[in-house]
């Protein structure tokens, strides 16, 4: 678990970590080793999910380097078979990092919603549904291995 107290929005006790793959720790399907070292160490503290349609289809040649369980979704309606994924993990023990349309429903209902820019951009709704914005997904996890970051970004 990682518990962050924020002045102004209080305490967050985080369990569980939920990761867009297509776009956000993945670039045209393929995570780099940094992004997989940083997840390994995550996942010592958190519960550490993949949630991804498999856009690139590339899902089996990185699902055995990555330190976590996957979860699959396929359309129609992947927002809202991610955001019923992040429900029953219990919403507020939840991060959710991705940068998709399909990502807005899962950030909006977790308690910290990070969104990623990177090579393949962000869509709007995504920006605007998260409590912060990264330009990348090794920002996005670094925050969680520093989590004075999120503090000193979120605090009122």
């Amino acid at each position: 678990m990682i518990s962050v107290d924020i002045p102004g929005r209080g305490l967050y006790e985080l369990k569980n970590l939920v990761l867009d793959m297509n776009g956000t720790i993945a670039v045209d399907g393929i995570i780099s080793d940094e992004v997989l070292d940083r997840i390994k160490l995550l996942s010592e503290k958190l519960n550490v999910y993949l949630i991804t349609a498999d856009t690139h289809g590339r899902l089996e040649s990185q699902k055995e380097k990555i330190a976590a369980k996957i979860e699959r979704v396929s359309p129609p309606g992947e927002v809202f078979q991610k955001a019923d994924f992040i429900d029953s993990l219990g919403a507020l023990s939840c991060i959710a990092i991705g940068n998709g349309s399909n990502d807005v429903e899962m950030l909006k209902k977790a308690r910290l919603a990070i969104a990623v820019i990177d090579t393949e951009g962000c869509a709007a709704d995504a920006l605007q549904a998260a409590d912060i914005v990264v330009n990348n997904s090794k920002d996005a996890l670094d925050l969680l291995l520093n989590t004075n970051r999120i503090v000193a970004t979120l605090r009122r």
